[in-house]
Parts: structure tokens; C-alpha cells; sequence
């Protein structure tokens, strides 16, 4: 089994992630993960605010945006937790993303990208 590479974005903490996607569309998403437990999970995400996120930014390993850049909220607060979030990601991957097991990989500088295990 190896990795492959689905996506490129901007990374807002120079640090590497490994963890379980989990597809987050709305707020029931996030209760469903906060009972699932978050620890060891990267959210994806649509939209680069941190209000839907809040109760689980402290426990999870990683995030993937598809919009936004460095200096959205969501970019701040991850920094600032000292999670690497890969910022306006754009995945090219056409499959279920969701519990596949992922790598958050910073290239240095601002770049960054997402792996996912291939079976």
C-alpha cells in the first residue's frame, strides 16, 4: 500500500498530519464527529470559517480547506493550535473521502499537500 497525492494548498502550520478524513457539511457533521471522537480525524471542509469547527479544533490531527488562504480565520486559529491546516486545497479525486486514512504533508514555505492511502 503507498500514498498518493489528491490535493495541493497552502499550509498554515509547518507541521505533517496523519489522520482519518471525515467530510464535514454541516453542523450535525460536527456533533456526529465530537460523539465519534475527533482525536486522530482531518476534517474537510468547505468553508475556511472556524464557527462549526470550534468544539473540536483542540482534538483533531490536521484540517483540509477547499477555499480560503493564510489569512483566513480558519489559517489563524490553526496556527495558532499548532494544527497544520492545508488551506483553498484543490482535490483531485473523484472517489469517497470519507474514512479514508490521509497525510497532511508541509513542503516548506507556505505548500503544502494531501495524501490518502491507496487499497
Amino acid at each position: 500500500m503507498s500514498y498518493k497525492k489528491i490535493a495541493e494548498g497552502m499550509i498554515s502550520c509547518e507541521k505533517n498530519a496523519e489522520g482519518q478524513l471525515v467530510v464535514i457539511k454541516t453542523v450535525q457533521d460536527v456533533v456526529s464527529l465530537l460523539k465519534s471522537g475527533p482525536q486522530g480525524k482531518i476534517p474537510v471542509v468547505q468553508d475556511a470559517g472556524t464557527t462549526t469547527l470550534a468544539p473540536v479544533l483542540s482534538r483533531i490531527s490536521g484540517v483540509v480547506c477547499l477555499s480560503g488562504g493564510l489569512g483566513a480565520h480558519l489559517a489563524i486559529v490553526t496556527r495558532e493550535f499548532g494544527i497544520p491546516g492545508l488551506m483553498g486545497a484543490e482535490i483531485r479525486y473523484n472517489g469517497e473521502l470519507n474514512g479514508k486514512k490521509a497525510k497532511i504533508i508541509a513542503l516548506g514555505g507556505s505548500k503544502g499537500e494531501l495524501h490518502i492511502l491507496e487499497e
